[in-house]
C-alpha cells in the first residue's frame, strides 16, 4: 500500500497490509535510480547485439530469455554475456566503494583511486600473479591485502588526534605514487611474458574476459552486497557527526573500520578481475547525487550510476576503433580527468 506523505519534498509511504512494517522513500531518488537501472540495461543490451557478428535487438532479448537459435546463444550467452555483466556488476562494485570512502572523509575526492586503496589492491595482485600465478581467488586474496595494508598506513600516517578528509587524501596521494613505483619495479624485474600481461591488465581490461573470470566476481559481489545492506544506516548515521551516529545507537569506530574492509573489499574484487580502472569510484557518486538531489552520497544511486558509467565505457573501448579493442581503463581516464578538472574547479570556486 502506497501513502502520499507532504515533507517539503515528494516521498512514498510503503506500508505492509498488517501495518507492521512502512518504509518512506523520496521519489526522486527512486526514480532516479530506476532510470539509471533502465539505462545501463539498454546499453548492455546494445553491447550483446554489436560486434563482428550482429546480432539484432530483438534476437539479444528473445537469446536473453533462452528463445533465441543456437548460433545466437553462442555469441550472446557464450561470448558477450560474461564481459557486460561484469561490466555491469564491477561499475556497481567501484561506485559503491566510492560512496563509503566519500561519506567516511566527507570529501569528493575520497575515492578509492585517489587515496591510494586501488593501487595498494593493484600492487597486491601483481605480486601475486608474478610469483604465484593467475587464479582468479589468489589475485582476489593478494589484491583484498594489499588494499588493507595500504588502507592501514593511509589512516596511520593520517591520523592526528583524530582523522580530517582532506589530509586523509592527501596522504593516501603521496601513498599512491609510492605504490605506484613498486608496481612499476615489479613489473621490470619479472618475466617479459608475465610483464607484458600485467601490463596491459593494469590499464584496466575486460579484453577476452570469460565466464572463469566473471562467475566467481559476480558471486563475491552478491555477498558484499548483503554487507553494504546491513551497513548502510550505521554509514549514512556517520555522515551527521559521531555524537548525533552514538546517540541513535551506533558504535562509530566499528563500524567505520567495517566499511572501510568492505569498501577495500568492493575494490579489490575488481581490481582482481579486470585490474584497476580509475575514476568511476570518483565520479559515480558525485553525478548520483547531483541527479537525485540528496544530502549525501547514496549506496544504490551511487553503484547504479557506476554500472552505467562502466557499461557505456566499455562498449566505447570495443567500438571506437574497431575491430581492434582498448582497455575499458583508457576510457575512464579519459572521461575521468575531464570529470577530475570540473570537480577542482567547482570545489574551488564553493570555497
Amino acid at each position: 500500500m502506497s501513502v502520499h506523505i507532504e515533507r517539503g519534498y515528494r516521498t512514498w509511504l510503503l506500508r505492509s497490509r498488517g501495518g507492521g512494517v512502512s518504509i518512506l522513500l523520496r521519489r526522486r531518488p527512486v526514480i532516479v535510480v530506476t532510470a539509471l537501472l533502465l539505462a545501463a540495461a539498454a546499453v548492455a543490451v546494445v553491447s550483446l547485439g554489436v560486434g563482428d557478428y550482429v546480432v539484432p535487438i530483438p534476437d539479444v532479448v528473445a537469446t536473453v530469455f533462452g528463445f533465441g537459435d543456437s548460433r545466437s546463444q553462442l555469441v550472446v550467452w557464450g561470448w558477450r554475456m560474461p564481459r557486460v555483466l561484469l561490466s555491469l556488476a564491477l561499475g556497481a562494485a567501484l561506485g559503491a566503494a566510492g560512496a563509503i570512502f566519500q561519506s567516511l572523509t566527507r570529501n569528493p575526492l575520497g575515492s578509492p583511486d585517489i587515496i591510494g586503496f586501488d593501487s595498494g589492491a593493484y600492487v597486491g595482485a601483481l605480486l601475486v600473479i608474478t610469483t604465484v600465478g593467475t587464479g582468479y581467488l589468489a589475485v582476489a586474496g593478494g589484491a583484498l591485502v594489499g588494499g588493507l595494508v595500504t588502507a592501514l598506513l593511509v589512516y596511520v600516517l593520517a591520523y592526528r588526534r583524530g582523522f580530517q578528509g582532506f589530509r586523509l587524501i592527501i596522504v593516501g596521494i603521496a601513498v599512491s605514487a609510492m605504490l605506484a613505483s613498486v608496481s612499476t619495479w615489479v613489473i621490470l624485474n619479472t618475466d617479459l611474458n608475465i610483464a607484458l600481461a600485467a601490463s596491459a591488465w593494469g590499464s584496466g581490461s575486460l579484453n577476452a574476459v570469460g565466464w572463469a573470470q566473471a562467475s566467481p566476481a559476480v558471486v563475491i559481489l552478491v555477498a558484499l552486497w548483503g554487507v553494504a545492506a546491513v551497513l548502510s544506516r550505521g554509514m549514512h548515521a556517520l555522515e551527521v557527526g559521531d555524537d548525533a551516529a552514538v546517540a541513535l545507537g551506533v558504535r562509530t569506530g566499528r563500524v567505520r573500520l567495517r566499511l572501510v574492509v568492505l569498501g577495500v573489499a568492493f575494490t579489490a574484487t575488481a581490481t582482481a578481475a579486470a585490474g584497476p580502472i580509475a575514476f568511476v569510484s570518483l565520479a559515480a557518486p558525485q553525478l548520483a547525487r547531483r541527479l537525485t538531489r540528496s544530502a549525501g552520497v547514496t549506496l544504490s544511486g551511487s553503484a547504479a550510476m557506476g554500472a552505467l558509467l562502466l557499461v557505456v565505457s566499455d562498449l566505447i573501448a570495443q567500438r571506437i576503433f574497431a575491430p581492434s579493442q582498448l582497455p575499458v581503463g583508457v576510457i575512464t581516464v579519459a572521461l575521468g580527468g575531464a570529470y577530475l578538472i570540473w570537480l577542482l574547479i567547482s570545489e574551488a570556486r564553493r570555497r
